[in-house]
């Protein structure tokens, strides 16, 4: 008999709904009980009429709740899911774990004390495209990694930033780099290796907001090899975010949801197989982004916890991107090149 596990769940903007939807596509396995923020009617829309609405902090002391998903504004991320911790419950972070990587070591350490899972959510980690690539590396069928680079050129009205005011925010997890750019750093960092130093520089074009709308960082990597991120909000219409490496035997590039190039000399490309779920591209429309991804990454998180092992993506997955990330705005801050164990 299938356990069902009992989801708590902090926060139903739109990614707090879209993470209920896909706790709907899982009902045999998850059950929402409870939930904070929104209303009663946001969480019927995505299937669970019968979840109750309670403050968020009673979450983490209901008897029927055994996940706390976290999927509030991002600067509240690393004090709720700590509460959630020292409450004894697992917990699952929408991206970021955290604002700095200070906060981030701290959930990476209180959950190996709890002995609790936690789980921050890269959903784009389990993309089939991705998968292969990361196989191709570790093979050896590229060869070593010499340029690895990312960007992520979207488009953010001002209704955007109007509608949520953290979305503005350094301090609330607000910025191009943090809040849209993440999860392609995330890969950037999974794929080409661990980075050494960035250099960096942000600014704000387009939008009255104290956040930035526009990063540019140059990495060098462990292994030797270079790296570009730049990640906006300022440039109109948007288009799809992109990930290309360049290694010793040919380039790949990944596009949102396909291999939008693979030029490697003797290797075909892989063969990716449709699942029919579909992975949205949110270049001019957050809401456009799919749920294929969380589906399967609640999928996995669940499996661990019922197997007493490791998720997919960890809590130290999250916090190695946290740490890029801070590093990035602290080397923008500063104006110097700056190393990643400066923020240890």
């Amino acid at each position: 008999m299938t356990t069902v596990t009992g989801i708590g769940l902090i926060g139903l903007g739109t990614i707090g709904r879209s993470h209920a939807r896909a706790l709907d596509a899982l009902r045999d396995r998850a059950e929402l009980r409870a939930f904070s923020g929104s209303d009663a009617a946001a969480t019927a829309e995505a299937g669970w009429p019968d979840a109750v609405q309670v403050p968020p902090e009673e979450l983490n002391f209901r008897d029927d709740v055994d996940v706390v998903a976290i999927c509030s504004p991002s600067g509240a991320h690393a004090e709720q899911a700590l509460a959630a911790l020292q409450s004894g419950k697992h917990v699952v972070v929408e991206k970021p774990l955290a604002l700095t990587a200070t906060d981030a070591d701290r959930i990476v350490g209180l959950a190996t004390k709890q002995g609790l899972t936690v789980s921050t959510i890269s959903q784009r980690r389990l993309e089939p495209e991705v998968v292969a690539v990361r196989r191709a590396l570790r093979a050896g069928t590229l060869g070593a990694v010499r340029l690895a680079t990312t960007h992520v050129h979207w488009w953010r009205d001002e209704d955007y930033y109007a509608a949520a005011a953290w979305r503005g925010d350094p301090a609330g997890g607000g910025g191009s780099l943090m809040n849209q750019g993440v999860h392609n750093v995330d890969l950037l960092q999974w794929l080409a290796g661990p980075v050494e130093s960035v250099t960096a520089q942000q600014a704000t074009l387009a939008h009255d907001s104290a956040a930035e709308d526009t990063t540019v960082a140059t990495l060098r990597f462990t292994g030797g090899a270079l790296g570009l991120i730049s990640t906006t909000t300022a440039t109109p219409p948007g288009s799809p975010a992109t990930l290309t490496l360049h290694c010793e035997r040919g380039v790949v590039e990944i596009g949102q949801g396909e291999i939008t190039r693979w030029d490697v000399d003797g290797v075909p490309a892989p063969q990716i197989g449709a699942d029919g779920e579909g992975i949205g591209v949110g270049a001019s429309d957050p809401t456009a982004i799919g749920l294929a991804g969380h589906i399967q990454q609640w999928r996995d998180i669940l499996d661990a916890i019922a197997e007493g092992r490791d998720p997919a993506i960890t809590a130290a997955d999250g916090a190695a991107t946290v740490r890029l990330i801070d590093t990035i705005t602290t080397a923008a801050r500063t104006g110097r090149l700056t190393t990643l164990k400066e923020l240890r």
